[in-house]
């Protein structure tokens, strides 16, 4: 395939139906920020097309309503990015062999692999893209990195990265995971399939193109650069609060006007959704034993002592049971919700332009569903989605799982639950909840592990990162739809709370899919003229840089 640079790419207009997102499958939300991503995409995508022309990228032309210039500046104060973008061209192999040797990388921090290697590498990338400040930060777990680039600007921007990845079987991949393949993909083009490709890898790569870029031009950013990065976003941030409260973080950190996670949000229609924060979430493990409960086997027995024995299988499905009300969707936690915030007005009106702009039946599709929760409508599955706190389980384990029957009593089993917090719920408060009134209820000896976690976080519409994003946005031809929430997570409240109280988000043209899935691939070469491939992605964060330094 001869790759399709971004000038042979042509604006194309608003108006076609809603194309099925990222390789067509529902792609549940798990943890984090990677997973906020996908639960934006389990909202679903509207309906607008566009693609990037680098003449008008460079030139700012406007050719009537159906060609929209995508680099066009009114303010004195801003510089030509046209070296910048040449530049990202001119850089696309070498590239393309960063990110492919990080895919190779592995950096699985739920299996404590790669994970220190991994964090080395990041580090020398950053290096290499401008960083003069590159310190990595110890942990009671995985390492993280600390990094500052000085470019003599009026103003500092915040960078999140995570460098781990999820887990892997590579039975089940069509192309091996740590192996970044280029493969041709029809209605995508190029891609290149390996875990971490699009989750986070992928758009983390395309902000280092762009300031690589910005460096073989010989131009100085626009605005000066503090990055903090992670090991363990993947098992939800364990440890991150102990890198960004270090004073020296936090007093770089104090300087920055917000912070923002890359992020490939484009749908194969080309439609992007700007969120205003995500839900907070804790992962819990529910641990039943013979041992810690008294009763029951100590030790796998016959199941025929069935008729004499107590089940710790039974009884962690009897606390199970307490945990939702009978619909089996409504928190029945004792105190759980006590604090949940109401949807306010203007979330209401958000949540009902994107009923009207968002396809349910698409959605439906999607995720192989027919009906809502409780049959709701459209807009109240919305409203669900975007405000209101849940207990999933995640999966139950116990006893024989293998091939056929055996006649095992078995003497442990394990519930592994996420429970998902809106605004002014605190994972530490749900966390104690959820104890409590297990041991109301007669199940204290039922061990509670968290195993990860934080807090929701929220942005303000009005915030500069957000109208920065927007004003991105729809100079490239595109409307984004503005949402109270993701249903997903990420570990945004060290940034949006106490001390910092920054603006933060999610920024990046570009599409991928299979994030916590088999087959994850990143766009490199687009094919379809809906959605950016790797170079475009580098274009917008150059051009997001920019107009971070010119927004107040």
């Amino acid at each position: 395939m001869t790759r399709r640079r971004v000038s042979d790419m042509n604006w194309i207009p608003a108006g076609s139906t809603q194309a099925e997102a990222r390789g067509g499958a529902a792609l549940a939300p798990v943890d984090t920020g990677s997973e906020e991503r996908e639960a934006v995409e389990g909202v679903s995508r509207s309906v607008l097309h566009h693609s990037l022309n680098r003449r008008s990228f460079l030139r700012g032309a406007v050719a009537g309503a159906a060609t929209l210039a995508w680099g066009r500046r009114a303010r004195a104060d801003a510089g030509d990015l046209g070296p910048v973008l040449s530049q990202i061209e001119k850089r696309h192999e070498e590239t393309v062999a960063r990110l492919q040797e990080w895919i190779r990388q592995p950096s699985i921090a739920a299996e404590n692999r790669g994970v220190n290697e991994g964090c080395d590498l990041t580090m020398r990338f950053l290096r290499e893209a401008g960083f003069e400040q590159v310190v990595k930060i110890p942990t009671d777990g995985q390492p993280g990195i600390f990094a500052t680039l000085d470019a003599g600007a009026s103003r500092t921007v915040g960078l999140y990265f995570m460098y781990d990845v999820k887990q892997v079987d590579p039975a089940e991949w069509s192309s091996p995971p740590w192996e970044a393949a280029l493969v041709d993909r029809p209605g995508l083009g190029k891609i290149l399939m390996g875990r971490g490709a699009v989750n986070q890898k992928g758009p983390e790569m395309a902000v280092l193109a762009a300031l690589y870029a910005f460096r073989g031009a010989g131009q100085k950013l626009p605005v000066n650069l503090v990055l903090v990065a992670e090991g363990e976003e993947e098992i939800g941030s364990p440890h991150f609060p102990q890198i960004v409260r270090r004073p020296e973080v936090l007093a770089a950190l104090g300087k920055c006007t917000g912070i923002f996670m890359p992020s490939a949000t484009q749908g194969l229609d080309g439609q992007v959704m700007i969120t205003l924060g995500a839900k907070g979430v804790i992962e819990v493990e529910l641990i039943s034993s013979g041992e810690r409960w008294g009763r029951g086997p100590s030790r796998d027995v016959h199941s025929s002592n069935k008729a004499r024995l107590d089940s710790p299988a039974w009884h962690l499905v009897q606390a199970l049971s307490t945990l939702v009300a009978a619909d089996g969707n409504t928190p029945a936690i004792d105190g759980f919700a006590d604090k949940a915030r109401p949807t306010s007005e203007s979330e209401r009106a958000m949540i009902a332009e994107g009923a009207r702009r968002l396809d349910e039946k698409i959605t439906k599709k999607q995720l192989g569903v027919q009906r809502w929760v409780n049959d709701a409508s459209w807009r109240e599955a919305l409203e669900l989605l975007a405000s209101h706190p849940t207990v999933n389980i995640e999966g139950l384990v116990g006893g024989y799982t293998g091939v056929g029957g055996k006649t095992v009593l078995p003497h442990r089993a394990v519930a592994k639950l996420d429970l998902r917090l809106v605004p002014d719920m605190t994972a530490a408060e749900a966390h104690a909840a959820l104890k409590t009134h297990l041991t109301k209820r007669g199940f204290g000896d039922i061990e509670v592990v968290m195993t990860g976690g934080y807090d929701p976080n929220s942005t303000p519409a009005d915030a500069a990162l957000i109208r920065a994003q927007t004003a991105v946005y729809r100079r490239a031809g595109i409307d984004p739809i503005l949402w109270p929430r993701s249903a997903g997570s990420w570990p945004g409240y060290v940034f949006t709370g106490q001390p910092l109280r920054l603006a933060a988000g999610h920024f990046g043209l570009g599409h991928g899919g299979g994030a916590h899935a088999p087959d994850e691939y990143y766009v490199i070469e687009s094919s379809n003229p809906k959605i950016q491939g790797l170079d475009g992605a580098a274009h917008s964060f150059a051009e997001y840089l920019q107009e971070l330094a010119v927004t107040s």
